[in-house]
């Protein structure tokens, strides 16, 4: 049987590492970004063009036979369309069509008794100004925040000027203890699966994962709780492909879903090394139809975010580089992006170390000597 052809709307690092796990497969992939430059450019198969134009998703469709994303930013009715003709687009457009919008989402977590922290849908800032008993809080826009962006915490009345003057969800802020995520994994047959909950640590600034550690310093029921909720989110979606869920582990040891997302993720990177089956194989093999990998953890592991450097900007370096491929156990994946600039993605590395506290040490020295300038 002729092998079908995937395409991945969107050319950045996770459609570059979902590519280049497809080719063990003997895969072959069409790849679409408006970047001529995108990390998926080297691919053949990588075409230029807006992933969020329905004329251009409509054209790029046509010689795929399942499409997939590596970003929730696509056009839906693009999307809707190609579904109708007969190709199969994993995740499914009204899925990812609730995805694209936080107030959506926040909506679908009220309606199906997922918990999470209490909000109001507004429409502007002089609506969110309203709601100072509602304060402390966090205001995110409904669409096209991503990595940090689109993200306001209120805290007080003297706050309300950094809302947002767009359509938005006014969140509860949540002292939370830990945020943690778990990817589930649904296939075309209906199986699911899920990778145990790991731990995310973030930049106090910019809202973007520093550190991530596998797996989650949380206790077993908490584990337990929290792959109940991700499976029934999958389940309730009825999504093929990857969902990412992220919660909050709040200090009675609740938990409350953040956010999700229905592709590979951040939070899934260190499985290349350290799960029998990577996201990105197992989101192909979703979306194929094929049998789910095992998801058990080889060895406790760190994944570090490498982020281009403040006051950065240019053809990127890599400073301390031999430094940290010196160590044991360190795996660095740069994601082939000519040119840095303040806290863009460049790359990540995974620690796999048996002992716990040497991973940690481990992970602290690659964040402290790995380091993205020009």
């Amino acid at each position: 049987m002729e092998q079908p052809v995937i395409g991945i709307l969107g050319g950045g690092q996770l459609g570059r590492m979902l590519v280049q796990k497809g080719l063990d497969f003997g895969l072959s992939f069409r790849i679409m970004d408006p970047d001529i430059s995108a990390p998926c450019s080297v691919f053949n198969g990588f075409v230029q063009g807006s992933i969020t134009h329905f004329d251009s998703v409509l054209a790029f469709g046509q010689d795929c036979h399942i499409i997939t994303i590596e970003i929730e930013n696509v056009n839906i009715e693009a999307l809707q369309v190609l579904q109708q003709q007969g190709k199969k687009i994993y995740p499914q457009p009204e899925a990812i069509s609730l995805i694209q919008d936080k107030r959506a989402q926040k909506t679908f977590y009220r309606n199906n008794n997922i918990p999470t922290a209490d909000f109001v849908l507004t429409q502007n800032r002089e609506e969110v100004s309203r709601h100072t008993a509602f304060l402390p809080a966090v205001h995110k826009l409904g669409r096209e925040g991503y990595d940090g962006r689109g993200v306001q915490i209120i805290k007080t009345p003297a706050d309300l000027h950094l809302a947002f003057d767009a359509p938005g969800v006014l969140e509860k802020f949540i002292p939370f203890e830990k945020e943690i995520a778990v990817i589930a994994a649904r296939s075309a047959k209906g199986e699911v699966t899920t990778y145990p909950p790991v731990e995310m640590i973030f930049h106090p600034e910019k809202n973007l994962v520093e550190y991530l550690f596998a797996p989650a310093r949380i206790s077993p029921q908490t584990a337990r709780e929290a792959d109940a909720l991700a499976r029934n989110i999958i389940e309730r979606l009825q999504l093929t492909g990857l969902l990412a869920v992220e919660m909050f582990v709040t200090a009675k040891g609740e938990l409350l879903v953040n956010e999700m997302a229905p592709r590979p993720h951040n939070s899934g990177h260190h499985t290349i090394e350290t799960h029998i089956t990577s996201q990105f194989e197992q989101h192909l093999r979703a979306i194929l139809g094929w049998p789910l990998g095992s998801t058990a953890l080889i060895a406790p592991a760190a994944m570090i975010n490498l982020l281009g450097e403040d006051g950065y900007s240019g053809p990127a370096q890599y400073k301390g580089l031999e430094q940290v491929l010196q160590q044991p156990g360190v795996h660095v994946h740069l994601y082939g992006k000519k040119n840095t600039k303040p806290f863009r993605k460049m790359g990540h590395v995974t620690v796999v170390d048996e002992d716990v506290a040497r991973l940690h040490r481990k992970a602290e020295f690659v964040k402290q000597t790995l380091k993205v300038i020009t």
